[in-house]
């Protein structure tokens, strides 16, 4: 039995099967990973925008290793140093206020609710609108504030306090407002969802709505935040100002850390005792996430992101010209969707053949996240492997053959044919 064997039955033994990993990653350089047969694949998904910097950046296992040699954690109870000049960064870089650290998008995400709930009591308010198809985690809260069913089923009773509008539907946000709405909470650009953006005129439509309904208005920033979409975050795509940001993920550069950035504001409506966690904003985590954000900077990734974002969607729709299944490429700066009009799921394994690694989602769609530091030449090539992976499943497709997988596929066609 091979290693790879070995853990995967260890894995089945003893980790509560609530993901199905199917490929044993051992090794990560840059843009690149390696499976445990030593086969190395571009990884374009960065561990769900985790991986900004890529595997193995300098930057961040320098400032990693100088920081667990000197101080890991400590309690909020005390200051620590890293911790502060973090929440002026981000703050420079967001809404001019304030931080709260945590550990992850869901907690960060959690921090809004009650910062809303907190803001709206005086005022009889408490309730939070999302959108349909949105994703803001899985702790009880947020998979409520989830706009997607398939998230809940099971959980039942879910807290109260949530409601429902249509993202890029401006009407259904505004007929989804009472009296008792205390928050909007919207993505720049969904995620989960299917990498769908917010158009112009709906984001800025939502801030206008805000402020006349003195609503507060808060943006998911866990996935397209982090010069993911070519700026610091998605929100800043469209002139806005909201009222707090939760961010996570590509923070740490795949060390755990979140946080919220708040305006000036709300700045101080979480006092103490009012919200609070063990991890939040250790040395450590708060030197990676500089270490992240000195190397956005320094390395122009923002600009990088955008650049390459062009030209993966150039590249991508001519590809999607050649097949009649592939329906729409959309996205913005490193955060691309191909959108088919059948399960994407046998896609994302046919690239994984190509040496390309990229995750369905929301269906029908294929998500790519590559790192910020990807190269024109690894943007090609992984279009490249695209369309060879399309190829490949068009002639499965049509191979005769009595299983129903083949079956199933069968109108698979070339537009050229």
């Amino acid at each position: 039995m091979s290693t790879s064997e070995q853990l995967k039955k260890l894995h089945d033994r003893f980790v509560v099967p609530t993901y199905a990993p199917d490929l044993l990653l051992v090794k990560g350089r840059g843009t690149k990973v390696w499976d445990a047969e030593g086969r190395s694949y571009l990884d374009f998904l960065a561990g769900i925008a985790v991986t900004n910097l890529g595997h193995g950046h300098p930057r961040l296992l320098r400032a990693i290793r100088q920081q667990s040699r000197k101080l890991m954690h400590v309690s909020n109870l005390f200051y620590n140093e890293l911790q502060p000049k973090l929440a002026e960064a981000l703050s420079q870089r967001s809404l001019g206020g304030k931080c709260f650290f945590c550990n992850s998008g869901a907690e960060a995400n959690e921090a809004l609710i009650k910062l809303a709930r907190l803001w709206g009591q005086d005022q009889g308010r408490y309730e939070i609108i999302t959108m349909r198809n949105s994703f803001h985690g899985r702790t009880l809260a947020t998979l409520t504030a989830t706009g997607q069913d398939k998230v809940k089923k099971g959980f039942a009773p879910l807290p109260e306090g949530f409601t429902y509008a249509n993202f890029n539907d401006l009407d259904s946000v505004r007929q989804a407002i009472s009296d008792k709405t205390a928050a909007i909470l919207v993505e720049a650009v969904q995620g989960e969802g299917g990498i769908r953006p917010g158009r112009p005129d709906f984001i800025k439509g939502l801030e206008t709505l805000c402020r006349q309904k003195n609503i507060l208005l808060f943006c998911d920033e866990v996935q397209c935040g982090i010069g993911r979409t070519g700026h610091w975050f998605g929100y800043q795509r469209y002139g806005i100002m909201p009222d707090a940001i939760a961010m996570a993920k590509g923070l740490g550069g795949g060390f755990p850390i979140g946080a919220i950035a708040t305006a000036p504001q709300v700045a101080d409506v979480l006092q103490t005792g009012s919200h609070a966690t063990t991890f939040g904003g250790t040395p450590l985590a708060c030197a990676a996430a500089l270490a992240v954000i000195d190397a956005i900077e320094a390395e122009g990734l923002l600009a990088n992101a955008s650049r390459m974002g062009d030209l993966f969607m150039e590249k991508l729709k001519q590809v999607a010209a050649k097949y009649a299944f592939i329906r729409e490429v959309r996205g913005a700066g490193l955060m691309i969707g191909l959108v088919l009009n059948q399960p994407a799921k046998p896609l994302e394994l046919w690239l994984r053949k190509q040496g390309v690694i990229a995750l369905a989602t929301a269906e029908t769609v294929l998500r790519f996240l590559p790192p910020l530091t990807v190269r024109a030449n690894e943007i090609r090539k992984a279009a490249k492997a695209v369309d060879h992976a399309c190829a490949a499943w068009v002639a499965e497709a049509e191979r005769p053959g009595p299983d129903d997988e083949t079956a199933r596929f069968k109108h698979l066609r070339l537009n050229a044919e």
